[in-house]
């Protein structure tokens, strides 16, 4: 059938119309989600479940960064976590060509923007370093571990090791709160003094400390706190 020819035909070509002319912004998040959904459940009214699941999820930005394995828990099918995971996928590769090829301090917001994408809507702690070269120019983005922050001793070591071994010469620290809150902990502020002194021995930068949450982000460097 002929999305012309189905009872949400012209509804959805509504949608697509007003995309496609008032680009950002032109449609609501539901409306985002309904389109998303339609490319799995094309013969199904998708609207009252575009809904729900933002309701559900505390927003689009917390549907769209779930887990596969949350999303199935919820009852989605496979074709529905694909189109919401690639619709994710894409958001985070465009952030992402924002600070390719360009020095992170110059390109800050951007960064940021990127950094609360990937990481602000998570369920879970997770610690990402970003390794620099001598221009500030990312060698490498990884996630070295999940989980608090409190041994800090022992992920000092692991951050130094990687960044030896990857011939950085800085590092900027992210990691998220899952509360939403992005304010430093005691256990943040401890683990970015005991890398700046590390750090300082094997002539390894710090340039910041970077906190993320759906509430925002916070810089420990914006803060005074390094």
């Amino acid at each position: 059938m002929a999305e012309g020819d189905s009872g949400n035909g012209g509804h959805r070509a509504r949608l697509r119309q007003r995309l496609f002319e008032g680009r950002d912004g032109a449609l609501l998040d539901h409306e985002l989600v309904e389109y998303l959904l339609t490319l799995a459940v094309p013969r199904r009214d998708t609207k009252p479940m575009a809904k729900k699941l933002i309701a559900q999820f505390g927003g689009i930005g917390p549907l769209l960064g779930a887990a596969p394995e949350t999303l199935r828990r919820e009852g989605l099918s496979e074709g529905i976590i694909g189109a919401l995971k690639i619709a994710e996928a894409t958001a985070l590769r465009l952030l992402e060509t924002r600070i390719e090829g360009r020095p992170l301090l110059s390109s800050w917001e951007a960064l940021g923007d990127y950094l609360q994408a990937a990481m602000g809507h998570q369920p879970i702690e997770e610690v990402r370093v970003l390794f620099l070269n001598a221009k500030n120019l990312l060698i490498a983005n990884e996630s070295l571990w999940t989980g608090s922050v409190d041994e800090a001793s022992v992920h000092v070591r692991e951050i130094i090791a990687r960044a030896i071994a990857l011939g950085a010469t800085a590092i900027i620290i992210v990691h998220n709160h899952p509360s939403g809150d992005p304010s430093p902990s005691r256990q943040d502020i401890i683990l970015t003094k005991e890398l700046i002194e590390a750090g300082r021995h094997m002539k390894i930068a710090v340039h910041d400390h970077v906190i993320v949450g759906a509430q925002g982000r916070s810089s420990m460097r914006a803060l005074g706190l390094i």
